[in-house]
């Protein structure tokens, strides 16, 4: 089994930072069991503008992440609500 880490963007960790503490405890619990079963899920590509990420849905929030395959890395790149989320570039 691979281990798999996460890495946040400055600017990510600026938005998980400005959020409610139980909307962020529950999207840090989610990106540990994400790390922790990436081997068995199969990421969710997004289309368009959106390309070069991947989502993870927790609730009504989208984590938009990218995949590094040869460090065993998921770097977190944005997070919001679903609603702003797919209007941001």
């Amino acid at each position: 089994m691979v281990i798999w880490s996460i890495e946040f963007k400055p600017e990510t960790e600026h938005d998980l930072g400005g959020l409610d503490w139980i909307i962020r405890r529950r999207i840090i619990e989610k990106l540990d069991w994400f790390a922790l079963n990436f081997d068995s899920l199969f990421p969710i590509s997004l289309k368009g503008e959106f390309k070069d990420f991947s989502k993870l849905r927790v609730g009504d929030w989208r984590v938009f992440y990218q995949v590094n395959w040869e460090k065993h890395l998921i770097i977190v790149c944005y997070i919001d609500r679903r609603d702003k989320a797919y209007k941001k570039k």
